[in-house]
């Protein structure tokens, strides 16, 4: 589990072998055999023998913005695995074994999205037209992606195909919103709509769990082989995530077409909204749940959480194997 904290002035620290939470003179443990990260998105204090117990049980302590963006981490003084995986990472990164590997995972985002849609339009046969025209554009759209052999110009045609179904994607979401869930395009910080600012807090969740799984696979999260290094960039995080975007699409659609978020969940502010301390509550009770159902994943039943750690294995296993390029 993850122990997130988000009331402003808590106090985390060690007792009796367990982390011990206070907050407004409430004391809660929780064992550090049952937590896998913790979470600070708010001002909070912490004790030196906290981050200890969280380093001795490989616990990393992530510190979080508003958008539930990790800025910081506290991380245990040791690298995943091998350094041979970060070397063969930079090795293959602007060759055609990387572009393969690009290839394949934009591949995989796009087929998640079309059984998100498949899913959706099954359960919406009044709107059968809708979502079977879009079912075919990103089918097409998917054909050329496929077809596409390595050059110069490949990923950032793929980035732009990519593009086009995202944007066909988000217009059918758009159109089954219900009053006052309707948004226009993707709206990011700060979002303009609800749908977007739960998206946005989702993908930020889900940014620092790829993130993590990628050191724990011995995985430079900096060497990418889609997107761009900037400075400071976390570009294999940005790839590998395109995979796993669906698992925040889902329950924030099912969560928007169920009006389950109401006004009083978002606060207003400059250029947008924001979810505040009750919504984010609400929404991570659903979302943590949702990452912890089980999926088929690799011929195995896991959380799907388990299977974001596992695929990054399964890619740094691929590095290091000298596989034909596609």
């Amino acid at each position: 589990m993850e122990l997130t904290i988000t009331t402003y002035g808590a106090y985390l620290h060690v007792k009796d072998e367990c982390f011990e939470v206070k907050i407004d003179g409430q004391k809660s443990l929780f064992s550090p055999k049952k937590i896998s990260s913790i979470h600070i998105a708010t001002s909070a204090a912490l004790s030196t023998d906290a981050i200890k117990l969280a380093l001795d049980n490989n616990i990393d302590i992530v510190f979080l913005d508003d958008f539930h963006g990790a800025y910081a981490r506290v991380w245990f003084p040791r690298i995943g695995s091998t350094v041979k995986i970060r070397r063969k990472q930079l090795e293959i990164s602007e060759t055609q074994r990387g572009f393969c590997l690009a290839k394949e995972w934009m591949l995989k985002k796009v087929d998640n999205q079309l059984d998100v849609l498949r899913e959706l339009g099954y359960k919406r046969p009044a709107q059968s037209e809708l979502f079977k025209s879009a079912l075919e554009f990103i089918a097409d759209t998917r054909e050329k992606i496929l077809k596409l052999e390595f050059s110069e110009s490949a990923v950032p045609t793929i980035m732009g195909l990519e593009g086009n179904i995202s944007r066909k994607y988000f217009e059918v979401l758009s159109i089954i919103m219900p009053k006052g869930y309707e948004f226009n395009g993707r709206s990011r910080q700060p979002a303009v709509d609800r749908f977007n600012c739960l998206l946005n807090y989702g993908y930020g969740v889900l940014y620092s769990i790829v993130d993590k799984a990628c050191i724990i696979a011995g995985l430079d999260p900096h060497i990418g082989f889609m997107h761009t290094d900037n400075y400071n960039k976390k570009s294999l995080v940005f790839d590998i995530i395109e995979i796993f975007r669906v698992y925040a699409d889902l329950p924030v659609v099912h969560l928007c077409t169920g009006k389950r978020f109401s006004a009083e969940c978002f606060d207003n502010i400059e250029n947008g909204i924001t979810l505040n301390k009750a919504g984010k509550k609400e929404f991570l009770t659903h979302y943590y749940k949702h990452l912890d159902e089980k999926i088929r994943h690799r011929n195995r039943q896991v959380s799907r959480k388990t299977a974001i750690q596992l695929e990054c294995h399964h890619i740094a296993q691929q590095l290091l194997k000298e596989g034909k390029a596609c």
